[in-house]
């Protein structure tokens, strides 16, 4: 029977950087996240290899593969870097969190349907309180699991809206917005708003967002189908940001909350700008009795109740809020819109 002291040794950083690595499937952006070099981890993943006895990642294609054991061992891997985290960190153990000080690494990932200030916002309030911290925004996808993720400790919040937040994951509401259509300022809508009806709209050609989730309807279709409608879609594209130049030289119908809508009336980005001839855009409403669109912060129970991820919630909370507040007034003084 194997004694006591039988055990390998457990070392940390050894297990972090195998799960670094494993995870990127690359060496040198593994050094990157490490803050080593790609020299050090190399040896570091030779003694890794030595200790499991498999290669752990292999050659496929340009690139590096995990095989069967390495994958395998990514989930116990970060099981026991959250434990040893929770047990050796203050912040974990419910000790003060010192923003100034702090060098905590912040893993968001975020619909870009949002105010387009908003991650930049959060960014510069997270980074002026703490300057030490290390930011990482990802995109929602359809290729993005963010509930796995958030479950895994590979992202801590996920920002975006649903109908039915999953029920499983903690949600902190950020703000709500009106359901407006976007168009270009000679589409018919703009110039016939009162002749914008239920049927023209479902008949009109629209653009939407690639779901977050393969074969899923989006909040906008998930609507309508609820109430037995369908629209067509012509355009899907996964970006949202660059849907408004799409629009303004088109007969495509943007449907979203009227913040998005409005930031890049008053203030179109270059690419918009630069249409030759662009007629510009316009808000009119939409003849679907839309509920308001709701954001939403989610967060897993492994972070619920360290004070350094309640901070960063706070900040979160507060820029949504600073920007509704500067969106109400600004709207009173907005241009660009359509009217019945």
């Amino acid at each position: 029977m194997p004694g006591p002291d039988s055990s390998p040794n457990i070392d940390l950083h050894l297990v972090k950087v195998l799960h670094t690595v494993v995870s990127e499937r690359s060496v040198s952006r593994a050094a990157v996240r490490l803050h080593s070099s790609q020299p050090v981890v190399s040896a570091q993943l030779r003694r890794l290899r030595a200790l499991t006895g498999d290669p752990l990642l292999v050659r496929s294609g340009r690139g590096l593969a995990p095989t069967d054991t390495a994958l395998g061992l990514l989930e116990p891997a970060q099981r026991l870097l959250l434990e040893a985290e929770r047990l050796f960190s203050p912040a974990q153990r419910g000790g003060a969190f010192m923003p100034a000080s702090s060098t905590l690494s912040v893993r968001i990932a975020a619909s870009d349907y949002l105010d387009p200030w908003f991650l930049p916002g959060l960014v510069a309030r997270l980074k002026t309180a703490a300057p030490g911290l290390q930011v990482e925004l990802h995109p929602l996808s359809a290729e993005f699991d963010y509930r796995r993720k958030l479950a895994a400790g590979e992202v801590d919040l996920v920002i975006g809206n649903w109908l039915q937040p999953p029920g499983e994951l903690h949600l902190g509401r950020l703000t709500s917005d009106e359901v407006v259509c976007l168009v270009a300022a000679d589409h018919p809508a703009a110039r016939q708003p009162r002749a914008w009806t239920l049927e023209r709209y479902l008949q009109a050609e629209h653009v939407a967002p690639t779901p977050l989730h393969a074969g899923a309807p989006g909040v906008i279709d998930e609507h309508l189908q609820a109430r037995g409608l369908r629209r067509r879609t012509a355009v899907r594209a996964a970006h949202f940001s660059l849907i408004p130049a799409m629009v303004a030289r088109t007969r495509l119908v943007l449907t979203t909350g009227r913040r998005f809508c409005e930031r890049f009336c008053v203030h179109p980005p270059a690419a918009l700008a630069a249409v030759p001839g662009g007629p510009g855009l316009r808000i009119v409403p939409c003849p679907v009795d839309f509920p308001p669109m709701s954001y939403y912060q989610l967060w897993h129970d492994r972070t619920h109740a360290a004070p350094a991820w309640r901070w960063v919630r706070e900040q979160v909370r507060d820029v949504a809020r600073e920007l509704a507040a500067q969106a109400a007034v600004a709207a009173l003084h907005a241009p660009g819109e359509a009217s019945s």
